[in-house]
């Protein structure tokens, strides 16, 4: 059956971003400076977390997996946008877009899996912080990453496979800059109905459950907070999960733009826009909320500058 949809489609053809021709070369510039900024944003704060001894916590070492995972994410999608721009060119092959569906959904619940881990350290920090090195061991640590690790990689290989055994006869024209999983479906000669059925259930079970498991971290932290005797005690609460909050609020809101309030037209650019804002401006935007409101990693960055100025 795989073979027999290569040679009924071959390749795809992916539009791209609703931009004018004569403002590629502005845009690429741009989204290659986006790019660039997520790469070395996110490997900033990896290198932070392994050179800074303080950093060896629980909340940052989600917080470096976390950072691989948007550098990953982001890398799926940007590199073929931007050769397609700086190319005029808009086919990839059938193997290369199924290859990129699968990386695309590995990172991305991932990614949301990976926010639900750091959701219950706070907790743990914030509600129970006498017994937190006992809870958060380097055992749950590991199970925490471990975990959504093999989740997401189900979940992209069932996608996979079922993205696999349908037809694409009609049209190989993707209204998008990347090989989205539902804009294939609608593509699709096939019977899209059991492929449809496990978007809807995966999709409930590792996107919707995992948020409202963060939404009850957050309502236990909140009530926690809202008990503390002192400004000092609700002020380093806050400052704790604060990055976090602020990383949750931006991830699941342009999902939420995309998926629960979908244009009622298959070629809307709403749908390309929402999807630079989760694929290439949100793995960008991490680094800078996490090394601005968190004192630790600008203490982290101030000892590695001062060390440099030393040993020159």
């Amino acid at each position: 059956m795989i073979g027999d949809n290569q040679s009924s489609v071959s390749e795809f053809i992916l539009l791209g971003l609703p931009i004018q021709l004569q403002d590629q070369g502005t845009y690429y510039a741009l989204f290659l400076l986006m790019y660039l900024t997520t790469v070395l944003g996110n490997l900033l704060i990896i290198l932070l977390i392994r050179l800074d001894s303080r950093l060896h916590t629980p909340m940052y070492f989600f917080l470096s997996h976390l950072a691989l995972t948007d550098i990953s994410f982001s890398s799926v999608t940007a590199p073929k946008m931007l050769m397609n721009m700086l190319t005029q060119s808009q086919s990839i092959s059938y193997a290369g877009c199924i290859s990129q569906v699968y990386f695309f959904l590995l990172f991305a619940g991932l990614d949301n899996l990976l926010l639900t881990s750091m959701a219950y350290d706070r907790y743990v920090a914030i509600c129970h912080p006498l017994h937190y090195t006992n809870i958060m061991s380097q055992g749950l640590c590991f199970f925490l990453v471990i975990v959504p690790w093999v989740l997401s990689s189900a979940n992209a290989l069932l996608h996979t496979l079922l993205l696999a055994h349908l037809s694409f006869f009609r049209n190989n024209t993707l209204h998008h800059f990347f090989c989205d999983l539902t804009t294939l479906l609608k593509l699709s000669s096939s019977d899209t109905t059991v492929s449809e059925l496990a978007v809807l259930t995966v999709g409930v079970l590792l996107t919707i459950l995992p948020f409202m498991c963060i939404l009850v971290s957050y309502g236990h932290i909140g009530a926690t907070i809202l008990k503390a005797s002192s400004i000092q005690g609700i002020c380093k609460a806050l400052s704790t999960c604060g990055s976090h909050l602020s990383v949750v609020s931006l991830y699941y809101g342009t999902i939420i733009g995309l998926y629960f309030f979908p244009s009622s037209n298959n070629t809307n650019e709403k749908d390309v826009i929402v999807a630079v804002l989760y694929t290439v401006v949100t793995p960008m935007l991490n680094p800078f909320i996490y090394s601005l409101r968190n004192r630790e990693i600008k203490g982290a960055i101030g000892n590695i500058l001062s060390r440099g100025t030393f040993s020159v």
